[in-house]
């Protein structure tokens, strides 16, 4: 078999029906066909705590859509049994481009695990353009006009899509803090994440009435995928790893999901956990621009939904709040200020339960990183839930683990929790803990202007000052108004 791209296409088809309203759920029929031949089907649920409202179908459609943009390069055809608006077709490509390209390169050519059978690797050294756009042809039943929706927004209500990480807690914890009236919003996937979001879940439904949940069958969806590509393993459910084997579009999904829940409610923000990344410019691998697998935290994700709102859901705006601070800074507020909120975190690939306390197993990737900043900034770990024998045994394996974290922020860290013979000796990186403004990556004027003030007042408080991008290289700057602030 000569090793291309091309070996990578499974179907011929993947078809979507329109979804169903079935008293509290929406289901939506999906079915793989190889050579016009129906293999096999598969039933997206979602359910809301809720009846859900026929006037929101558009909405359901979407995000039954978007888990089968993690398909684009292995299906010739993407067929929608159900018509969508000009907008919506248009957002649709442009997703389905960025998460095959970033896929291509992320999950197939700078693959972290074993996953992907030899003979359908790609060949680096043939590697064309082509190969890394979406194969599948998005085919809706209609094209028709966009329809804007006419409802009174209000800007001081924030939707957040919470997860019980450190990103989601804090952006709570700074909204609620400056007045405003704050919904967390939770997705139950039926796979193990939602173990993880059950401690900051259960606070959240016993303090803030505004708290929703929908639950998900999705995870077992990809699962299903997985078993149905032909490039991959048989016993890919064996392999453990700290990430995932092909998808990478996740939030967009969580967004559509709760869409009608900011329509009903007239939320005006939609907040998505989204740290600073420093993707000073944009990476190349082969010559192919990519995001590291992360576009949907970077943002241009905000950017392209923004555009997005302005023609179907006019006044909603998509940002973040910790965009321009690093993970190390993030912890130091969440922890120092909101310590009711910080309890309740659990940024860990495998937590499990122990005398019924969901607790992180102290030793996967992610809860190294947690424990290295919680070091750094001189933090308890164990009121994380963390064990002491994994706070004294990481000194042991932070040498042996290749911690995914940003270079810059790794070395700050190492450096405020340096210890002779202990931890690895590093130069201090200044800019870690400064308040980063970057046009391309995190411009603070994408923050409401109401509300930037406020939660500028709050960050400064922990931060160093602020840092701004020059010839690549962060440099403090003297703080300004109409810089940081916009005129």
């Amino acid at each position: 078999m000569e090793n291309e791209s091309s070996s990578l296409v499974c179907f011929s088809s993947i078809k979507l029906e329109e979804p169903k309203i079935k008293d509290i759920s929406i289901e939506s029929e999906i079915t793989l066909y190889s050579n016009k031949i129906k293999q096999k089907s598969f039933t997206l649920r979602f359910k809301y705590q809720d009846l859900p409202k026929k006037e929101h179908l558009p909405f359901f459609r979407l995000a039954s859509i978007m888990p089968l943009l993690n398909y684009g390069l292995f299906s010739d055809k993407i067929k929608l049994n159900f018509p969508l608006s000009k907008s919506d077709l248009k957002l649709i490509k442009e997703l389905n481009s960025v998460f095959s390209r970033d896929i291509f390169v992320n999950k197939i050519l700078r693959r972290r695990a074993n996953y992907i059978l030899p003979e359908y690797i790609p060949n680096k050294t043939k590697i064309k353009s082509s190969n890394m756009q979406p194969k599948s042809k998005i085919i809706p039943l209609e094209i028709v006009n966009d329809d804007k929706l006419k409802i009174q927004i209000d800007t001081n209500r924030c939707g957040i899509l919470s997860s019980g990480g450190k990103e989601s807690l804090l952006t709570y914890g700074i909204l609620n803090e400056i007045g405003c009236e704050v919904f967390p919003f939770y997705v139950n996937e039926s796979g193990g994440h939602w173990r993880t979001a059950i401690p900051a879940y259960r606070y959240h439904n016993s303090v803030n009435s505004r708290t929703r949940r929908v639950w998900t069958n999705v995870d077992r969806f990809y699962l299903f995928m997985l078993d149905n590509l032909q490039f991959i393993r048989k016993d890919h459910r064996k392999i453990r790893a700290d990430t995932y084997p092909i998808r990478l579009c996740i939030f967009p999904f969580y967004i559509y999901l709760f869409l009608p829940l900011f329509i009903d409610n007239k939320i005006g923000n939609l907040l998505l956990g989204s740290e600073f990344d420093d993707l000073r410019s944009q990476p190349e691998y082969l010559g192919i621009a990519h995001y590291y697998g992360v576009y949907d935290q970077h943002q241009d994700f905000d950017v392209l939904m923004n555009s997005w709102f302005a023609k179907r859901v006019p006044g909603l705006k998509q940002w973040s709040a910790v965009r321009n601070i690093s993970g190390l800074i993030v912890e130091k507020i969440l922890v120092n200020r909101y310590p009711d909120l910080a309890t309740h975190q659990r940024s860990c690939h495998s937590c499990h339960f122990e005398n019924g306390n969901i607790v992180p197993c102290g030793t996967c990737s992610k809860c190294l990183g947690v424990l290295l900043f919680l070091l750094a900034n001189k933090l308890d770990p164990t009121t994380l839930s963390f064990r002491k024998k994994d706070i004294i045994d990481f000194p042991k394996r932070v040498k042996e683990s290749a911690l995914r974290l940003d270079q810059d922020e790794k070395n700050q860290s190492l450096y405020l929790i340096y210890e002779k013979e202990n931890i690895p000796k590093v130069k201090p990186v200044a800019h870690v803990e400064q308040i980063h403004i970057n046009k391309k990556t995190c411009d603070l004027s994408i923050i409401p202007n109401h509300l930037r003030k406020k939660l500028l007042k709050i960050i400064e408080q922990y931060t160093q000052g602020f840092c701004i991008l020059e010839n690549d290289i962060w440099k403090p700057i003297q703080k300004n108004e109409e810089l940081i602030l916009g005129s």
